[in-house]
């Protein structure tokens, strides 16, 4: 099982990217799917979830507004189109997929390779 991570690149503030992670290997319909990040110097960071099956959604509080997460219809793809991008934003963005559902980086056991995301100011 694979998670592939894409849509990353260099961005003015105020700008806008879609991130996309794809699911190959099996189908990852049932799977929760969620987006973290690591910038520099930080802890792996929590931003949106997406239950599998066609479930809900959760969102870090910071993210709420500016970044909207989204799957396909057949479960496999799942999207992160941020929006007003900061500075701040800059980090290495990774797709992860469990069984279940989780909001923490730990509860995840399938993780794509990491997408580099920039802003400048």
């Amino acid at each position: 099982v694979q998670l592939q991570a894409s849509g990353g690149g260099l961005v003015q503030a105020g700008g806008s990217l879609r991130l996309s992670c794809t699911a190959s290997g099996r189908s990852f319909s049932s799977y929760a799917m969620a987006w973290f990040r690591r910038a520099p110097g930080k802890q792996r960071e929590f931003l949106a979830a997406v239950r599998g099956s066609g479930g809900g959604t959760n969102y870090a509080d910071s993210m709420k507004g500016r970044f909207t997460i989204s799957r396909d219809s057949a479960g496999n793809t799942v999207y992160l189109q941020m929006n007003r991008l900061k500075p701040e934003d800059t980090a290495v963005y990774y797709c992860a997929a469990r069984l279940g559902y989780g909001l923490t980086p730990y509860e995840y056991d399938v993780w794509g390779q990491g997408t580099q995301v920039t802003v400048s100011s």
